[in-house]
């Protein structure tokens, strides 16, 4: 009779060192790797529809970048997350990306990630110290999360964004 393998956590070194895959997507969850269907086109046309918006309202030194690895915790076991959108300035080291570094994380959430965004996510970021959080919902409505001291507040939004934080912006969820 054989034993299952040993589970063994990942640092971040391993991480790097395993490559990135294209046929699903892949993040770091306190060193266990957690895999999701790719998203679907309704999901990539919402991406691509707020990081245009957002791109167009950035105040000078920021920048607007579509699913790239964040560092959430580098310690081992680490946690690396890909949000849909992040938004962090110009001046911030090119790779790694760390939480640090991010203004704003965008999820939006696929059938399959609605818990993870809301409240696994939602933590980590907050932990993490990640000022600005929006989770967009299939029927186009946002929850903007705020960092205070006491952790996220949340402002919905249905239709249209219209905010001054992190800066004055108006985006269209119908576009």
């Amino acid at each position: 009779m054989s034993r299952p393998a040993r589970a063994h956590l990942l640092s971040l070194d391993e991480w790097w060192e395993s490559g990135e895959d294209r046929e699903v997507r892949v993040e770091l969850q306190e060193g266990v790797r957690i895999v999701a269907p790719r998203p679907r086109p309704a999901h990539a046309r919402v991406v691509l529809s707020l990081a245009t918006q957002l791109s167009d309202q950035l105040p000078p030194g920021f920048e607007v970048l579509i699913e790239v690895d964040v560092v959430i915790d580098p310690n081992t076991p680490a946690t690396v997350r890909v949000p849909d959108l992040i938004v962090r300035s110009t001046t911030s080291v090119e790779f790694p990306i760390t939480a640090d570094q991010l203004a704003l994380a965008i999820e939006v959430m696929s059938p399959g990630s609605r818990r993870t965004d809301r409240v696994t996510k939602s933590s980590e970021y907050a932990e993490a110290g990640i000022p600005h959080y929006w989770i967009v919902d299939e029927d186009l409505s946002v929850t903007a999360l705020k960092l205070t001291p006491g952790g996220y507040v949340a402002t919905g939004f249905v239709g249209d964004i219209v905010t001054s934080t992190p800066w004055p912006m108006r985006i269209s969820l119908e576009r």
